[in-house]
């Protein structure tokens, strides 16, 4: 498969997060190779969108997600785990989209060596910490390049996804801004995750076909 060009990432966060939509996220783990095909994904702007990292401005932290577009934004949540996010936008403006769940398309015998804990193949990357665990992520792949051929963590492209089949809704767990529909997802895939919401929002707000 052919690597996806960080052109098609140096774009709104909206765009880039529906490009996302059915590529696949490949890393190199002691086990072996392990790939998953982007099911469910969030949005996070700059100076604009208060749930995000970048909201005030650029620090050590969250300085992957002002660019350049294609290179991973991992943090650590909880105390407990990591998550993953792809830079996009132009360089010096600030965006990133999570990854919050895939479906494995490489072999399932190592993915479930890796991800013990999981009873079936759906809940292996059915959330974020789970996506990134099973990739084996953690703060030294943060800035990693996924253009990059060399890379130990690569963004493998593939044909958009026909529209039909997104969906979107608000993101899940935000306390700001939750009402914003950044969230989306592949309709039928039963590795999207369960929405919960954050502080502040309704427990009704669902998906919507778009």
């Amino acid at each position: 498969m052919t690597l996806l060009d960080r052109e098609e990432l140096a774009t709104d966060v909206l765009l880039a997060a529906e490009r996302l939509l059915g590529c696949t996220v490949e890393a190199d783990t002691p086990e072996g190779t392990v790939a998953v095909r982007l099911v469910e994904v969030e949005a996070y702007r700059g100076a604009d969108d208060p749930a995000s990292h970048s909201f005030r401005g650029r620090t050590a932290r969250n300085g992957v997600m002002f660019g350049p577009a294609g290179h991973l934004y991992v943090y650590f949540i909880y105390g407990m785990y990591f998550c993953a996010n792809i830079s996009c936008l132009r360089e010096g403006e600030a965006g990133a989209v999570l990854l919050r769940a895939g479906e494995v398309v490489s072999d399932l015998a190592v993915a479930h060596v890796r991800r013990s804990t999981a009873r079936r193949s759906a809940d292996l990357a059915r959330g974020p910490a789970r996506l990134a665990t099973l990739l084996g992520l953690g703060r030294e792949d943060n800035g990693v390049d996924l253009t990059d051929p060399g890379s130990p963590v690569r963004l493998l492209a593939a044909s958009p996804v026909d529209p039909a089949l997104v969906r979107s809704g608000p993101r899940v767990g935000v306390a700001a801004a939750h009402e914003l529909p950044w969230r989306f997802w592949l309709d039928g895939s039963p590795a999207v995750s369960p929405y919960r919401p954050g502080r502040g929002a309704s427990a009704g707000q669902l998906g919507s076909e778009r």
